[in-house]
């Protein structure tokens, strides 16, 4: 993201960041339960609808699971459509976010990121995030309250453009992000509505031309009709860039499906998502001053997941550390790893790679722990060889 701003410079905590960008998108319809650490997002908005600031319904639901299915209702029936969730909120909608996308309505999602269960906990994991990542959904990942802004206005705008019409979600850490205040530059509203499309449903459920959705689809038609879905999911990258450049334009804010530090001539680099990245971008920069070739990778954007440009960065690379804030229990690597991994395997070039487990629940990630990092890396890239695949760091004992 660029330093040159435009806006109006308030201070925002990131749920009532994402609440203040719904509001300007002047939604019809909000349906969503509270659920720590998103629950400031849904009382933001209901406190707008009820003084009268937003002309949308409010509908407060039973549970997550009728959230979703209330807001793929709305959604066929043609309204601008949000909702909140987080954690074991997702995996009560689980069943529904296929239906959601399946569909291909275009329903906006924050999600404050948060450990699933067992044992209880609040803060921040990536679990719910990586659970809905082979949905069909749209996923951003913010690095901070104003990504966390910005990507709620451009979710909207994404998901409805016409060659899109998929639901997106916008990644935003329990409370490291939703809880912290930021300071952040927000539009004008009539620079949003300039900015937003306008309110022109494509074949909404009308009972004057009844339309089938969601029929019974069995072994003669279901696997065409799935490589339709991911033929059009996949097709919404260059579309996904063409808003980021228009929103340029617009806020003086520049966003890419990939950003990237030091890459120019870095040996070693670190891949890694959400608000982590500007921590790795310190150390790196700290590191850089003293000589050492060090690089980072954060993605903006997790699916569809932009492979060409995470070739282009990472394939001249001798080593990289892969960050997950998960884990995925039997298998070789965690999910942002086997993405990784996936991506480079047919380059002609390609890098050693390793697997770092960090921040479970909240953990703090330091500046150490990043040194230790970059330092195993480096070692890798010394000895030639990947004697551990996966490792994890800021564990006690």
């Amino acid at each position: 993201m660029s330093t040159i701003v435009k806006g109006r410079r308030i201070g925002l905590n990131g749920d009532r960041a994402v609440a203040y960008a719904v509001k300007q998108a002047d939604v019809d319809v909000i349906s969503a339960y509270p659920i720590t650490p998103q629950t400031i997002i849904v009382e933001a908005l209901a406190e707008y609808v009820n003084n009268g600031e937003l002309n949308a319904a409010f509908i407060p639901v039973e549970s997550e699971h009728t959230a979703l299915s209330a807001a793929v209702g709305a959604s066929l029936a043609g309204a601008r459509v949000f909702t909140a969730t987080a954690s074991q909120g997702l995996a009560l909608m689980y069943e529904i976010l296929w239906i959601a996308a399946g569909l291909r309505t275009t329903i906006v999602m924050a999600l404050g990121n948060r450990a699933f269960s067992p044992n209880i906990n609040i803060h921040c994991s990536h679990d719910d995030a990586y659970a809905a990542r082979d949905t069909g959904w749209i996923q951003f990942f913010a690095e901070n309250v104003q990504e966390a802004y910005d990507l709620t206005l451009q979710a909207f705008r994404i998901s409805e453009d016409k060659r899109v019409l998929f639901p997106s979600i916008v990644n935003l850490d329990g409370f490291i992000l939703t809880h912290s205040l930021e300071g952040l530059y927000v539009l004008d509203d009539k620079d949003v509505k300039d900015f937003l499309p306008p309110k022109d449903p494509v074949n909404p459920i009308d009972p004057e031309s009844p339309k089938t959705y969601g029929p019974l689809d069995l072994y003669d038609w279901y696997i065409e009709h799935k490589r339709q879905q991911a033929e059009h999911f996949n097709n919404t990258l260059p579309i996904i860039e063409e808003v980021f450049n228009e929103y340029y334009e617009l806020a003086g804010r520049k966003y890419t499906p990939v950003k990237t530090y030091g890459m120019e001539d870095a040996e070693v680099a670190i891949v890694v998502l959400g608000s982590s990245a500007g921590s790795v971008r310190y150390v790196a920069k700290r590191l850089r001053r003293r000589g050492r070739k060090v690089g980072v990778v954060s993605l903006t954007l997790f699916r569809p997941l932009p492979v060409e440009e995470i070739i282009e960065v990472l394939s001249s690379v001798k080593v990289v550390a892969v960050m997950d804030r998960s884990y995925s229990f039997g298998s070789p690597g965690a999910p942002l790893f086997l993405d990784i991994n996936a991506a480079l395997s047919n380059a002609k070039e390609r890098p050693l790679l390793f697997n770092v487990i960090y921040g479970l629940g909240g953990r703090d990630l330091t500046p150490d722990h990043i040194l230790a990092i970059y330092d195993r890396a480096e070692d890798i890239a010394r000895s030639g060889e990947v004697k551990e695949r996966q490792i994890w760091v800021g564990v006690r004992g």
